[in-house]
């Protein structure tokens, strides 16, 4: 089987400031068709190294190609970005400021019927005609993805598209996210500090701290790669009386404390969730809830970054 297409292919990407390097010895391998999470906590380098792939500051070291394509000018017919906060003129409307754009990209005649086409594809053509102004900061961040997206791009860059919205505007982005890879065919690359956000977007992850690349690779196989020494349930029973004395003189388990919705919380420390639930069966605990503690994306950043 043929290895996938590179949408973005990035090797050594290193950005020094005087003696501090922001990004280090960076590589990155993006296939197309990816949802691509970029991680890392505030300052972790990851704007810089966005900046850096679409040639908005330079680099000190290193390759970055983009569908093949090295030379970061002819690159950026391939690529639509955000990178930090989306600004507009507020004084004009949404179809005003992407008109404003589109005269920048040079789309000529085309201008008109790109802005419908990505006004639609972001849900704003109701508010095109709207103040950019009066937007919420979750229409402000589809208008700039609207914006990132004239031209039709084959990747799509965003640089931290959820922050500051709240749950509604980040489950729009997060929707939208989604279908513009599904059905658009458009790869993107997502950089983030919220990781359960991105466990919910992402197909494939990379984990940067202080300008380092610490893990890289599909998110299923990062959360199945380390298995905890221990394993924690939370058991909820109608017996609790019952439920105590079990886990009391079932051996390899330790009681943690209450769990959620008034659940027990324990730590299976030699023995295995299959024979600690039959043992409360037995003991007629009146078993209800039995979940054991999912790996989370969180687990694997603090397991690579520590």
């Amino acid at each position: 089987m043929s290895e996938p297409e590179l949408a973005l292919d990035v090797r050594g990407l290193t950005r020094t400031y005087g003696s501090r390097a922001a990004v280090r010895g960076l590589d990155l391998r993006v296939h197309a068709g990816d949802v691509y999470g970029f991680l890392g906590p505030n300052g972790a380098g990851k704007t810089t190294a966005m900046r850096c792939i679409l040639g908005l500051i330079r680099k000190t070291e290193g390759t970055v190609r983009i569908f093949g394509e090295a030379d970061p000018v002819r690159a950026r017919r391939f690529v639509g970005a955000i990178v930090e906060t989306p600004a507009f003129h507020d004084w004009m409307s949404g179809r005003e400021n992407l008109a404003l754009a589109a005269a920048f990209a040079g789309l000529g005649s085309d201008a008109d019927r790109e802005i419908a086409r990505v006004l639609d594809r972001v849900g704003l053509t109701e508010r095109a005609k709207d103040r950019a102004g009066t937007y919420s900061l979750g229409m402000r961040q589809r208008l700039g993805i609207a914006r990132a997206l004239l031209g039709g791009p084959r990747l799509l860059l965003l640089d931290e598209p959820t922050n500051g919205l709240d749950p509604r505007g980040m489950r729009e982005v997060r929707e939208l996210v989604r279908s513009l890879a599904l059905h658009d065919r458009i790869t993107v690359f997502l950089s983030s500090h919220l990781l359960a956000e991105v466990q919910v977007i992402c197909n494939r992850v990379g984990i940067l701290q202080d300008g380092t690349l610490r893990a890289e690779g599909p998110v299923d196989q990062l959360l199945a790669g380390r298995a905890k020494p221990q394993r924690i349930v939370e058991i909820g029973a109608t017996q609790p009386t019952a439920l105590a004395a079990a886990l009391a003189a079932h051996p390899g388990v330790e009681v943690l404390g209450p769990g959620e919705s008034g659940r027990t919380r324990v730590v299976l420390t030699d023995t295995t969730p299959a024979a600690l639930l039959q043992a409360l069966v037995r003991a007629d605990a009146g078993v209800e809830a039995f979940v054991p503690e999912q790996r989370s994306l969180e687990d694997v950043f603090l397991e690579v970054t520590r």
